[in-house]
């Protein structure tokens, strides 16, 4: 047939990418709903009073190729020269079997948070390793998956002491030689909760009785070192805990935390071969002793059994606590770092101990020899003993050596007034030591200075690390690449089927959205370099701030919350900030809906607010009189309102304007969460509802991907009136996370993704996301109650009932989750909000082959209940409640009453490429009765068999 241009959808650019469904599959799925079009659908869906009244448009959408230019175009006005700044980041080598296997692989990046472990055992191992690199690296008993930077890990760790202390004090200390980022982070922390934060030398201006716990830099962030043994035991006497943020590279030569008695380390991993990125993302880390093991924030991955008695890995405890505890938690944790914690763990695997402390040997005898030179230059250096970063008096003519540094390509730090850091790294070649001594006004060569080494003798390193033999495998590149492989192969991620959560948006992360973060113009800035040198990184976020208030009806944004749960923190933060402003700071309720976010309490008990919990209407809507009642009663002390739109429940509520309107009657401020803009970005607006601010996981509905538990985004659009009062504004709450911007260089990912769809393209990707899951809400109607519908309508997720299948067949949620990896399919999201439930969210990403997949093992699934109920299938003993099924359950003695075809190929899995679990059921309660978060030793693995 000859081409034709009217052949052609004018969506085919996005349906390439983002949008699933072809025109002819809308058509057939239309006709399954019982709607003529997607227009009649949506007016079917979103009440016509929250619609937007004017379409989305910034210009038209790029092509794949358009994009890509624009990056390079962007990325030139980066300048990427040495930067020797230090302060927490610096230079590494990211290997390339690394960057490629799993930095840039779908399999590693499009993985979901390791709930279901039987589908998740690769990075779970990834992270246990991870885990048990930095038990080892800072010699403490438990370590978590990590943490979002280095700044709030601190944070989390004053919180931890508060908690864990037995101290009676409500002040803590901060080491004078903290990162700044980290101490201005801790302040933001504290505020709220009403400690207070003394800053000061450890060794003059610390009372122990005065301070529920303390926090020490190692080395300090202008290359000092202290033995901290002493204030730590002074510490211990008086009830109160102590922290230590630690270099894990320097842990690999010099005495560990947990050798001077420290009951918490912190610190970042991203010098473990994680690019810069202008600040992030970045992996931190949290170790602890055993007695604060139940108290410890974040995931913490754990070994137990499966049904076969073989190990299997999964996440122990409390993982995510504010789930648990509420408005009681003392963390709102949501998101790790997981992926960049993958990265790290493997690159300690690469390189070995034996590596490592020959990496950390040769910067150390880098800065000797830089400092040799100084030296000979007549400069006098402030530390007699470091390990790669020093600190040099310069005296007025400080700043024309710092431009003589730029001008030979190189970044140094600012100190004080006099003085100028220098930190090197992995990186550092000769070339750059001998253009520091130019800019320093010598001219020497660097091979003409001697090796020697100038760390204190007092603080080397005498234990041992990494002595799991998964830290001593092959390091031959087929062996990684192998390792890495087999590991991908035991998980099941977005790159080989749906994974159909509700309230995450497991979407595409598009190829040519994803390849800008490899570029050295994106990956190797310093996120404290000079502005000049950052006019890309600034033109790039300018834009997506625009694009993303176009988007939201709001009038600014910040970046800078790193997480969805932290951009709930910031957007309080400043609400209670304005309140502040306006003389009316006692203003501390926050009403929320008993169907709101897990997160949504905690971050209002971390911004100094009280909740009140308001009651949902039968139909899962706020209940709108107790909303109003409670508003009222409140009303001198109201601070805030939280809420979901579209709700938990998966319904656009027609009262929304309303609660918006009863909550600034009362003087207070909405806060609407946007977990689930996926469903309105088109379509209606925050801003124009009645919301003050929202925060926007770019991770879900801006294509960051998950990455098997982190990276993400939060950031935060706020009205007009609340702008000046954002994080790091003159008056604003102060700083949520350690760099201005976040994670910056993930939002290259977001704005890719807006310039190629453009306004039109979003709004079409909003419209079929709601077909999708109507389309399934209306397949699976026969089989499974659909709850919170709205006149049969849901919004882009929905509710499926399993709680009948319980008192019809004995088959829990858990059991229809488990037998849907048999299907080769991610479970939805469990029990929640509603308890034996699924939450089903397709996106608009899936076409319909794959929905009519995922329909038919649903489909399939009932129909083994019915078989149930009807005694055809034993009621315990059947595929449902074993599942999932393993290649061994193909082998040996079979003896259970169905085949092992019925087993192993239900309807919707794959014959030919079908995933198989690697362990059968995972028993939580026993890896929870058994705590293990470290690397088992290899004749363990045989042990559990027995």
């Amino acid at each position: 047939m000859p081409f034709r241009e009217s052949d052609y959808h004018p969506y085919d650019f996005a349906n390439r990418r983002h949008i699933g469904p072809s025109p002819a599959e809308i058509a057939e799925m239309l006709a399954t709903i019982g709607v003529p079009s997607v227009e009649a659908l949506i007016d079917q869906t979103v009440p016509g009073s929250i619609r937007q009244r004017k379409p989305l448009q910034w210009g038209k959408p790029l092509s794949e190729q358009g994009v890509l230019r624009r990056l390079r175009d962007v990325a030139g006005r980066n300048q990427v020269l040495t930067s020797l700044i230090g302060q927490g980041y610096h230079g590494t080598v990211t290997p390339p079997v690394i960057q490629r296997n799993i930095l840039e692989n779908p399999a590693w990046y499009t993985a979901y948070t390791p709930y279901q472990p039987e589908i998740s055992q690769g990075r779970l191992e990834a992270l246990l390793n991870y885990q048990t690199m930095v038990c080892d690296l800072t010699g403490l008993d438990v370590a978590n998956a990590s943490l979002l930077d280095e700044a709030t890990a601190a944070a989390e760790a004053m919180a931890l002491c508060e908690r864990g202390s037995k101290s009676k004090a409500t002040a803590f200390f901060v080491d004078h030689a903290c990162h700044p980022q980290t101490i201005a982070v801790i302040r933001t922390r504290a505020e709220p909760l009403g400690w207070e934060v003394i800053v000061g030398d450890p060794f003059s201006d610390l009372d122990p009785s005065k301070v529920f716990g303390a926090i020490f830099q190692y080395p300090g962030t202008h290359g000092d070192f202290h033995d901290f043994a002493e204030p730590i035991a002074a510490l211990h006497a008086a009830s109160a805990l102590a922290c230590v943020a630690a270099d894990p590279l320097a842990l690999t030569l010099l005495r560990p935390p947990g050798e001077m008695g420290a009951d918490i380390a912190i610190g970042s991993t991203q010098r473990f071969g994680v690019p810069l990125g202008f600040g992030g993302p970045h992996a931190a880390y949290m170790a602890v002793t055993d007695a604060l093991k139940r108290m410890m924030p974040g995931r913490l991955v754990g070994v137990s059994i499966d049904a076969r008695g073989n190990r299997a890995y999964r996440l122990s405890l409390q993982t995510r606590e504010q789930h648990i505890r509420r408005e009681k938690a003392t963390s709102n944790i949501c998101t790790a770092q997981a992926l960049l914690a993958v990265m790290a763990s493997m690159y300690a695997v690469f390189h070995g101990p034996d590596g490592l402390k020959a990496i950390a040997q040769r910067v150390h005898r880098k800065t000797v020899r830089l400092v040799k030179g100084l030296e000979s230059l007549g400069f006098r250096i402030d530390q007699d003993t470091f390990f790669d970063t020093v600190t040099v008096e310069v005296g007025p003519s400080r700043e024309l050596v710092l431009r003589a540094a730029v001008a030979e390509g190189i970044n140094l730090r600012r100190v004080g007034t006099t003085k100028i850091g220098i930190a090197l790294d992995e990186r550092t070649r000769p070339e750059h030591t001998e253009a520091v001594w130019r800019a320093f006004g010598g001219d020497i060569a660097d091979g003409s200075l001697a090796h020697e080494y100038r760390l204190p003798e007092n603080l080397l390193r005498t234990s041992d690390y990494l002595t799991h033999p998964i830290f001593h495998l092959n390091r031959a590149e087929a062996e990684m690449t192998r390792y890495m492989r087999r590991l991908a192969d035991r998980d099941l991620a977005l790159d080989r089927a749906m994974i159909p959560l509700g309230s995450c948006t497991m979407k595409l992360n598009a190829t040519a959205e994803m390849m800008p973060l490899s570029w050295p113009e994106f990956a190797d800035i310093h996120p404290f370099a000079p502005e000049s040198q950052t006019l890309g990184y600034s033109e790039m976020i300018t834009d997506l701030g625009a694009k993303l208030c176009a988007i939201t009806g709001y009038d600014a944004m910040s970046m800078q919350p790193n997480s969805g749960a932290q951009g709930e923190y910031a957007g309080l933060l400043t609400i209670r900030a304005y309140h502040r402003a306006r003389g009316e700071g006692h203003r501390d309720i926050c009403l929320i809906p008993t169907s709101a976010h897990g997160t949504n309490p905690a971050s209002a008990q971390m911004a100094g607010m009280k909740v009140v919990v308001v009651a949902s209407a039968a139909n899962g809507d706020i209940d709108l009189a107790d909303f109003r009642a409670k508003a009222e009663k409140h009303a001198a002390n109201l601070a805030a309102c939280m809420i979901t739109y579209p709700s938990t429940h998966g319904v656009f509520e027609e009262t929304v304007r309303e609660v918006c309107e009863i909550t600034h009657a009362q003087g207070g401020q909405v806060y609407l969460d946007g977990a689930n803009m996926n469903a309105m970005v088109g379509l209606a607006r925050p801003g124009d509802i009645g919301s003050d601010v929202s925060h926007l996981n770019l991770h879900k509905t801006f294509c960051i991907p998950h990455g098997g538990g982190g990276p993400g985004m939060g950031p935060i659009g706020v009205k007009a009136h609340l702008a000046p009062y954002l994080p790091g504004a003159p008056d604003g709450a102060g700083a949520v996370s350690a760099c201005e911007y976040g994670s910056p260089s993930l939002l290259v990912i977001s704005w890719a993704y807006c310039l190629m769809m453009g306004g039109e393209g979003l709004t079409q990707a909003t419209k079929i996301a709601i077909l999708n899951a109507n389309y399934i809400a209306t397949r699976l109607s026969g089989a499974y109650p659909i709850l919170y519908s709205r006149d049969g309508r849901v919004a882009h997720e929905c509710i499926v009932d399993t709680r009948p299948l319980k008192e019809i067949a004995g088959v829990s949620v858990d059991d229809v989750a488990k037998r849907l990896i048999d299907c080769g399919f991610h479970a939805p999201t469990m029990s929640w909000p509603v308890a034996g439930t699924l939450m089903i969210e397709p996106t608009e990403s899936e076409p319909k082959t794959e929905l009519d997949r995922f329909i038919a093992a649903m489909l399939g699934i009932r129909a083994e209940v019915q078989a149930i109920e009807d005694g055809a299938m034993d009621r315990k003993d059947n595929p449902l409640a074993r599942a999932p099924h393993t290649v061994e359950d193909l082998v040996g003695e079979w003896e259970r009453p169905y085949s092992r075809e019925q087993a192993c190929f239900p309807p919707g899995a794959f014959r030919v490429d079908k995933y198989w679990p690697p362990v059968n059921r995972v028993d939580n309660v026993h890896g929870d009765r058994n705590l293990i978060c470290s690397c088992p030793p290899v004749e363990s693995y045989s042990e559990a068999a027995e």
